[in-house]
């Protein structure tokens, strides 16, 4: 295989430390590119941290007028009215083709019944003598609900969003989505919106749409957390208001990580590379494999699948930048590969798929052969497509019905278990030095 291909091969040691590497959120290159825009924007040379900083200050201070003024000069747009009436959603939807109409549908479905299956009930148990412990599960009262909208629309991430929220029972569903060049949403945007039974969108992106909900302002509501994919201003923005508000995570690019073995259907491997990689300018597609034969054949298909693809100048950069092939001894160094990067999507075109998912210890979501692919499940297969990336599949999980809820605990301890426990209470209070604490304990002992 030749090496200035345009997906080219690497050995594991050093995929390692290149490809297969995750970098943390605040390392963010800082192209020439991303520096001009910067100093258009703010008229001096900021880092993406020091200008969403500026912004979220603003908005804070000078509500719905910066958050004006900041989608002026960073879309080009002037706003006056934030929130797009019930009517237009509902107008953008009747305008949809039947067809599409009837694919939001069976996205919404699914999704919902996916995740209408996912724990979350309240519990209380009673000791013998009367006493309980327990646990209520509330829904947060108010979400915001960010749905990209620059270089695509994605209305599959607002029913991702939107969804698992109505499922936990969160009272008051917000979405924001940045306005086109004629000052108002994707209309698919609008049409996902009414489908999903949203009532209120405000046609705001960026940091100060961040900004706005995390600080409410008189127009838009502060809301209680926040979740959405965005640019890494969004997600920066995500990074500085939490504690202020609760966020879903940092999600950075778009990963899949495909291990295939000597069976896989080259054509197949192939497409869904293409697929990732077509997502944005940093999106990752890389192939695991121990076979050299389906590593070029792999390779063929994509020179030969990217003529006929719109986006293949945007997918050109993405393989040549941040994808890859790694030849591996085995299907088992692929696996404690994929378990080093922790991918968003990890994709198993391997004869026996079922057999690797006990070996899979971090992944957002793994898809169990050709026919359970990834395009699926950024659709229409149930599980919401918002996962965790850069290698935070280490420790956090896809969105779900849980990051809509809260618990709050019951303690209805009877005398008796109160007065067995207490001496333990005391000593460890006193063990800490808190003399309050014990003498608490020691009232009622």
């Amino acid at each position: 295989m030749s090496e200035t291909s345009l997906i080219r091969l690497y050995d594991p040691s050093q995929a390692r430390n290149t490809l297969l590497a995750r970098r943390p959120l605040g390392d963010v290159e800082v192209t020439p590119t991303l520096a001009a825009s910067i100093q258009r924007v703010f008229g001096r040379p900021l880092t993406p941290d020091q200008a969403v900083a500026q912004v979220l200050d603003d908005v804070r201070v000078r509500g719905d007028a910066a958050v004006r003024e900041w989608t002026q000069r960073i879309d080009g747009t002037p706003l006056d009215d934030f929130r797009v009436p019930g009517d237009r959603l509902a107008a953008a939807y009747e305008t949809l083709p039947a067809d599409l109409r009837q694919a939001l549908r069976v996205s919404i479905d699914r999704v919902r019944m996916f995740h209408q299956k996912q724990p979350n009930q309240s519990w209380v148990e009673w000791s013998p003598d009367g006493g309980a412990l327990g646990q209520i599960v509330r829904p947060l009262e108010r979400v915001g609900v960010y749905t990209p909208g620059g270089t695509a629309p994605y209305p599959s991430t607002l029913i991702m969003c939107v969804v698992p929220a109505q499922v936990a029972g969160v009272a008051e569903i917000v979405v924001v989505t940045p306005p086109g060049r004629d000052g108002q949403p994707a209309p698919i945007i609008l049409a996902a919106a009414h489908a999903c039974g949203v009532s209120t969108l405000y046609g705001i992106g960026g940091a100060q749409a961040v900004a706005a909900l995390a600080h409410g302002t008189d127009s838009i509501p502060r809301v209680d957390k926040i979740v959405g994919p965005g640019n890494i201003f969004v997600v920066l923005a995500k990074r500085q208001v939490y504690g202020l508000v609760d966020v879903d995570g940092l999600p950075g690019p778009t990963e899949t990580l495909v291990i295939a073995d000597g069976e896989a259907d080259p054509a197949l491997v192939a497409a869904d590379l293409l697929a990732q990689a077509e997502h944005d300018v940093l999106a990752s597609a890389i192939l695991l494999t121990p076979s050299r034969a389906l590593a070029e054949a792999v390779q063929a298909e994509v020179a030969h699948q990217m003529g006929s693809l719109e986006r293949n100048a945007v997918i050109a950069a993405r393989l040549q930048g941040q994808g890859g092939i790694v030849g591996c001894d085995n299907v088992d160094e692929a696996i404690e590969l994929a378990n080093l990067c922790a991918p968003e999507h990890l994709c198993l075109h391997v004869a026996d798929p079922w057999s690797l998912v006990g070996k899979v210890r971090n992944a957002g979501g793994i898809f169990l052969g050709a026919m359970s692919y990834e395009a699926l499940g950024d659709y229409v297969a149930g599980p919401s497509h918002v996962m965790p990336t850069m290698g935070t599949a280490r420790f956090a999980s896809p969105l779900n019905v849980r990051d809509f809820t809260k618990v709050i605990s019951l303690f209805g301890l009877s005398e008796e278990e109160a007065r067995g426990i207490g001496p333990a209470a005391r000593l460890l209070a006193q063990a800490e030095g808190l003399t309050a604490h014990a003498a608490a304990v020691e009232r009622r002992v």
